[in-house]
């Protein structure tokens, strides 16, 4: 009998610290009346109160009842660009507006879901100040709203280090390669000046540079009405807009962005094959898209 009651126990422990190893993509803060517009001041204030700073805001879809925020802060770009492959794409957190009925919801994406998948086994290395970073993002938005319900799917941290949505598809390591440049300066060069032309119907949402390390990221909205965001997030979920803006990363000469079958799967991770289908052609509009933007 004892032994039996300590193998239950056992049982009981082992389950539940696996629970705690599963992550959300996002935590839905709270449910609000009224429009985007009126909450979006409140949200920033939060933000900055626990020391972040915005770096860039826009309306998906061009969209004025969605809305997304991207921001960061110091201690997070210097431990994301401790890793050096593609690790920057990590420094940025974003949260989301989702206005509907009379009715506003405000999501945020999980820090701890996106650190995981990004910096890999990188990341149990600094695991504390991770933690501590995604406890001041999600402590911040209790100023907001305290639902902090997890929402999206849940992946173990073992699965986000080495996540692909299928078997043959791509995982974080195996990115889209764009275009090589002659150096970091004039990769820069260009591609900054394609965002200014809003080049294929693309919005700068934001921009890190970092000149030391000769690496940029780029939030960049797709706002081309037949191939952009609004051709897919009506498709595979709205509720999910806090995984916008796409990202597009300068690493030295070279330019590069995360495959579409990595990076909406890793967003959406409960998507049906039969949904994924409907967005077939997504994946290639969006390298094509990133691919006009390094020319």
């Amino acid at each position: 009998m004892k032994a039996s009651l300590f193998s239950i126990m056992l049982s009981l422990i082992l389950t539940l610290g696996y629970a705690q190893e599963e992550y959300a993509p996002y935590y839905k803060i709270c449910d609000l009346e009224g429009s985007v517009s009126s909450h979006i001041d409140k949200v920033i204030e939060a933000l900055k109160s626990a020391n972040f700073e915005i770096i860039g805001q826009y309306n998906p879809e061009k969209n004025d009842k969605l809305f997304v925020i991207a921001y960061t802060r110091t201690d997070l770009q210097k431990l994301s660009l401790e890793f050096k492959d593609r690790g920057a794409l990590a420094a940025t957190l974003k949260i989301g507006f989702v206005e509907k009925d009379g009715k506003t919801t405000i999501s945020m994406l999980n820090p701890l879901y996106m650190f995981y998948a990004y910096l890999l086994e990188y990341a149990n290395s600094y695991e504390k100040d991770f933690e501590k970073i995604s406890a001041d993002a999600v402590n911040a938005m209790k100023h907001v709203g305290t639902e902090m319900t997890p929402f999206g799917g849940m992946e173990s941290k073992k699965n986000l280090k080495k996540y692909r949505y299928k078997i043959m598809m791509p995982y974080f390591t195996n990115p889209v390669e764009l275009n090589e440049f002659e150096s970091f300066e004039e990769g820069l060069k260009i591609i900054r000046a394609n965002l200014e032309k809003q080049k294929g119907g693309t919005l700068k949402v934001y921009e890190q540079v970092f000149e030391n390390e000769k690496i940029a990221v780029f939030g960049v909205g797709l706002l081309d009405p037949e191939n952009g965001e609004q051709s897919f997030l009506p498709k595979i979920g709205e509720d999910h807009i806090a995984a916008m803006p796409y990202d597009l990363i300068l690493q030295g000469k070279e330019a590069t962005m995360l495959h579409g079958k990595y990076r909406i799967a890793l967003h959406w991770p409960e998507l049906t094959m039969g949904t994924f289908m409907k967005i077939m052609s997504t994946p290639g509009n969006i390298k094509d898209f990133m691919e006009e933007l390094t020319k």
